[in-house]
């Protein structure tokens, strides 16, 4: 089984997004092993050594820690896990809010119609 990557994002990126959306759901815990890199490549259908960048950058994020001989787990510092919710909830919003202005929709539009006062 192979994922679906958008043509317009890095697939590396999107594989971080993946995971650390994961963790943000619960799908992933805390202290959880995440499988070896030869492993998630081939369950993503990517080269192992763009799982491996993966595995790289997350790790440097503070989200994983290798342990040598064992494989890589998730953090279980829960104040960076909560900072990752956060870190992800801005961006969402950001990104949000620039697709819609760029449509020429105002934030007090949005807002309204997401509140349920401007559905009339």
């Amino acid at each position: 089984m192979s994922f679906d990557f958008l043509p317009d994002k890095p697939i590396y990126q999107q594989l971080i997004d993946r995971i650390t959306g994961d963790l943000i759901r619960g799908a992933i815990r805390p202290g959880e092993k995440l499988p070896s890199v030869r492993e998630y490549a081939v369950e993503a259908g990517v080269n192992a050594n763009t799982m491996q960048r993966v595995y790289k950058e997350l790790e440097g994020m503070g989200i994983t820690e290798t342990k040598r001989g064992q494989g890589t787990f998730v953090t279980e510092d829960e104040e960076r896990l909560h900072l990752l919710r956060e870190e992800m909830k801005a961006r969402l919003a950001d990104d949000f809010l620039r697709d819609i202005e760029a449509l020429g929709f105002t934030r007090e539009e949005m807002t309204a119609y997401m509140t349920g006062r401007g559905t009339e």
